[in-house]
């Protein structure tokens, strides 16, 4: 049997669902800046298949890397982690 390797899993923020079955994700991480030491707040934006399309902007959701889909996604959507309120 062959092995699989490990698909990447993100945690962002929905910022876009005006797509049919897509989503924009924004996720956010710290940088150390190399010269002055200040952590930097910087983000990338993903698109993701939504099956369902039961995303709305403010949700936090958990994606996972996969084949491309299309021109641009190569992500898809494993949970909503939390509803925006």
């Amino acid at each position: 049997m062959e092995k699989r390797n490990l698909r990447k899993e993100l945690v962002g923020v929905v910022i876009g669902n005006k797509m049919d079955k897509s989503i924009v994700i924004s996720v956010k991480r710290k940088e150390r800046h190399p010269i002055y030491g200040k952590f930097v707040n910087k983000s990338s934006k993903f698109l993701a298949h939504d099956e369902n399309d039961d995303c709305n902007i403010g949700d936090t959701v958990r994606i996972m890397e996969t084949r491309p889909l299309s021109k641009n996604k190569r992500w898809r959507l494993v949970e909503v982690v939390e509803r925006a309120k």
